[in-house]
């Protein structure tokens, strides 16, 4: 219950300040004590037994004029203000000072805001230090898993000299790409909470003595929010398959990856003592700060609570992961109604791009098809038929696209290093791959070593124990292991030991 201080809950240290108000910048001593007789005594030291102007109504808070100062220093961008607080004294009750309908839900005064007093007068008491700190976890952890899974599928598709994918697990790249979308997907709603809890705090009139520092912080901040924001927005796009823009998805993606991920470290760089304050402290609704009655009564404000917001966002960011998540995970295909792709298509594997779209209609399907193999020094040229007459074997393995889709295929054809060997022998190097497609950014591929090797990787002829159609690769196609799809090179016209 309620102590006897409206201003604190029961058993608060009066030396900690309270990480569930939107901004403690400190403390001060109250302004005005209440007589035997109910009337507000003189606080020693100010003149003409007014309360002084630079206290609020309220027994720790601390002035407007004093947190215009201070504020930058306590929360940042991780505690949104509320109203500035007038210089009146609080009237007494029952001989304590009491929470006036000037200050905010905790009972704390905040630097003035540059909206109209009606805007300022509906900020929810539910925006604090508490609920920002929570979300912006939920967002770093997040960011975190983005990036890392976000560094693998770019390395897998240009990798440097120093880079090495293993061939096995061979669905090892279907699950980190698979988490990197619906992660994605899973901080729309925490990202949003984020920015509500935080929005009023760029309505902060600038303090003159912090100014420089003030507008290095909020151009931070603005970086941020544009980066996060910018890979959602193009990420979100790309699952569709949808580009209103001229720039190239892939590198720029990566590009803004790096200044998304160092954003957010400097701005936890920046937050972390406020940050600590807030997660070891429990998330405290408003009337629990300042007593039920006084916060109802006196602000003048009620809403969701901060429980709630939290709640909303953690519920929002499970219900958005499993809405889309079926396009990865089979089990949950059937609930996932937002998927952009639903694991289904010709031959049971949905197709990316078609023979029509990649111009090889007439190419694919001519009689004097053949496919040039080099190796060890050597040159062949395989029909179809000569291809169907080598040993065949079968790989079940999923196909995995950058878009978050993936699914299993149960893949006929000759295994790669038994066709290279037939032509010559094979050095070790890796190997390229070229599509009798032109119009596209991936007709070719490079297969590293590894999986050159791996038995499962196939010149693969049949799916789902039928013959390619055109839009799966015929007459054709690679399939190897633990590799994004735009890296299965389709309707193959030449394969390539690299030396």
């Amino acid at each position: 219950m309620p102590s006897d201080n409206p201003g604190r809950s029961s058993g608060a240290d009066p030396a900690t300040p309270d990480p569930n108000r939107p901004e403690t910048a400190g403390e001060s001593k109250p302004s005005a004590r209440a007589g035997g007789n109910g009337t507000p005594e003189t606080e020693p030291g100010v003149p003409g037994g007014s309360t002084s102007a630079a206290v609020a109504g309220h027994s720790d808070g601390l002035s407007a004029a004093a947190l215009s100062e201070q504020h930058g220093s306590s929360n940042g961008a991780d505690g949104p203000p509320d109203r500035a607080v007038a210089s009146e004294s609080a009237a007494p009750r029952g001989g304590v000072a009491t929470v006036r309908a000037d200050t905010d839900a905790d009972g704390a005064a905040r630097p003035p805001l540059m909206v109209p007093a009606a805007l300022a007068d509906r900020i929810s008491p539910a925006r604090s230090t508490a609920v920002a700190a929570r979300a912006g976890v939920l967002l770093g952890i997040g960011i975190l898993i983005l990036f890392v899974t976000g560094m693998i599928s770019h390395l897998i598709q240009h990798p440097p000299d120093w880079f090495w994918w293993p061939a096995h697990p061979v669905w090892l790249y279907r699950v980190t790409q698979g988490v990197h979308v619906t992660v994605g997907v899973m901080m729309i709603p925490v990202l949003l909470v984020k920015f509500w809890s935080v929005y009023p705090r760029f309505f902060i009139k600038p303090s003159l003595r912090r100014g420089p520092v003030e507008l290095l912080e909020r151009g931070s901040v603005a970086v941020l929010i544009g980066a996060v924001l910018f890979q959602i927005v193009t990420g979100l796009f790309n699952t569709a398959q949808f580009y209103p823009w001229k720039f190239f998805f892939t590198t720029t993606h990566h590009a803004m990856a790096y200044v998304a991920f160092g954003a957010v470290v400097v701005h936890l760089a920046v937050k972390l003592p406020v940050v600590r304050q807030a997660l070891t402290a429990p998330v405290r609704e408003p009337e629990e700060a300042v007593g039920q009655e006084d916060s109802a009564a006196n602000t003048g404000r009620t809403g969701v609570s901060r429980r709630a917001v939290l709640a909303a966002a953690g519920i929002g960011s499970v219900a958005a992961g499993v809405a889309v998540a079926g396009q990865s995970v089979p089990l949950l295909r059937r609930v996932s109604v937002l998927a952009p792709r639903s694991g289904e298509g010709p031959q049971g594997v949905p197709i990316n791009r078609t023979a029509a779209a990649a111009g090889v209609l007439e190419t694919a399907r001519s009689a004097g098809y053949l496919l040039t193999v080099k190796a060890g020094g050597r040159e062949h040229g395989f029909t179809r038929a000569e291809l169907e007459a080598l040993p065949q074997y079968d790989s079940v393995l999923p196909i995995a696209c950058v878009e978050g889709w993936s699914a299993t295929g149960h893949w006929s054809g000759v295994r790669l290093r038994d066709l290279l060997a037939a032509v010559g022998e094979y050095g070790g190097g890796d190997v390229r791959f070229v599509s009798m497609e032109t119009t596209g950014i991936y007709g070719s591929s490079v297969l590293p070593h590894p999986h050159v090797v791996d038995a499962s990787t196939l010149v693969a002829l049949r799916l789902g124990g039928a013959d390619l159609t055109l839009d799966h690769g015929y007459p054709c196609r690679l399939i190897a292991p633990n590799r994004p799809g735009v890296l299965q090179t389709k309707w193959l016209k030449s394969i390539e030991e690299l030396s």
